[in-house]
């Protein structure tokens, strides 16, 4: 089943906060964060096991307990088990993002992409999210931002386990679908040459933003188009450095980035938009992209997605971008600018 045709609508939400990324968030404010975004109309929600060890989807299977189950759509995603046993957070090895989830749980965290680890992280996500059933699974970062030059080994191991199960659960309808939940384009384009198996669709986070998209153009997006997938955009203000925060990919934002933003911003200001407006019209005007997922951890943040997405920007605004070279040639922009 196509991508498109398994999600609800082309805005979604990312629950990477609710794991208590960055910061520690208190219980009612992540509550009402999943409370906000259900009042706005959003009915696809994004988890992870690895968001806080456990934490994120805890939250959402309180926040959405009340909710009828046939009105929304949850992806999750496997590679990781969490154990009940404790660890040292500050010891755990986790790639480029070790500091992201300090603040999440203390339950030892480990990785595995095998069929028995697969079936048992469905499994415990069932039980933390408090529901019968996972629409999406997406495979958990099969990269190099987490595993090195060791990467093409985890890939390997998740080919041989994860992918043929998550196929099956598909074949037998357990799961309406499957693919890769990555940082990164390379695993994407890897698993796209392979004859098996046969994934549904892809989240692809940080990687096609309006800050950083070259590389997912040249040959990704038009491999997924062309084999009428989809990609789920995840992390499209690019770690928030696009809507002036601090940090791009989960570290301090470089002075490149930063003018980069600045140059954005003063054309937006001229055309009177919001940066969140045009991150996000920016993504879903590639066809390749079902939706995209912006994350959030306050519940007024909801609103402005919800409206950035509806907001009229004119077409100057995007012609004037491509004139200035802030954004690729190749890259649709929205009204066909």
């Amino acid at each position: 089943m196509a991508l498109k045709d398994i999600l609800p609508s082309k805005l979604g939400f990312g629950a990477a906060p609710l794991g208590n990324m960055f910061r520690d968030i208190p219980e009612a404010e992540a509550q009402a964060t999943v409370e906000a975004a259900w009042n706005n109309g959003i009915r696809y929600f994004d988890n992870a096991p690895f968001y806080g060890a456990g934490l994120a989807e805890i939250r959402m299977g309180e926040a959405l307990a009340d909710k009828p189950r046939g009105d929304y759509v949850i992806s999750t995603k496997v590679g990781r088990l969490i154990l009940d046993e404790i660890e040292d957070v500050s010891a755990r090895d986790l790639g480029e993002k070790g500091d992201v989830f300090r603040y999440g749980r203390p339950n030892r965290i480990i990785n595995d992409y095998s069929e028995d680890a697969t079936l048992r992280s469905i499994e415990d996500s069932l039980k933390r999210l408090r529901t019968d059933h996972i629409d999406i699974v997406w495979v958990h970062d099969v990269a190099q931002d987490f595993y090195g030059d060791a990467w093409l080994g985890v890939f390997e191991s998740a080919r041989k386990g994860a992918f043929k199960v998550l196929d099956r659960l598909r074949d037998e309808g357990v799961i309406k679908g499957w693919g890769l939940g990555v940082n990164r384009v390379e695993p994407i384009e890897l698993l796209l040459e392979l004859d098996e198996p046969r994934p549904d669709g892809f989240l692809l986070a940080g990687r096609y933003t309006l800050l950083d998209h070259d590389r997912a153009l040249q040959r990704l997006m038009p491999m997924v188009a062309e084999r009428g997938l989809g990609i789920v955009a995840g992390g499209p203000y690019s770690s928030g450095a696009l809507v002036g925060g601090p940090n791009f990919e989960y570290v301090p934002a470089t002075p490149e980035i930063l003018a980069k933003v600045a140059a954005i911003k003063a054309l937006a200001d001229v055309h009177g938009i919001s940066m969140k407006a045009a991150g996000l019209q920016f993504a879903l005007a590639n066809p390749a992209v079902a939706a995209v997922i912006p994350g959030a951890s306050r519940p007024g943040r909801i609103a402005e997605d919800t409206a950035a997405l509806a907001e009229q920007v004119p077409e100057d605004f995007w012609r004037e971008l491509r004139e200035a070279g802030l954004v690729n040639p190749l890259a649709p922009l929205p009204g066909g600018a």
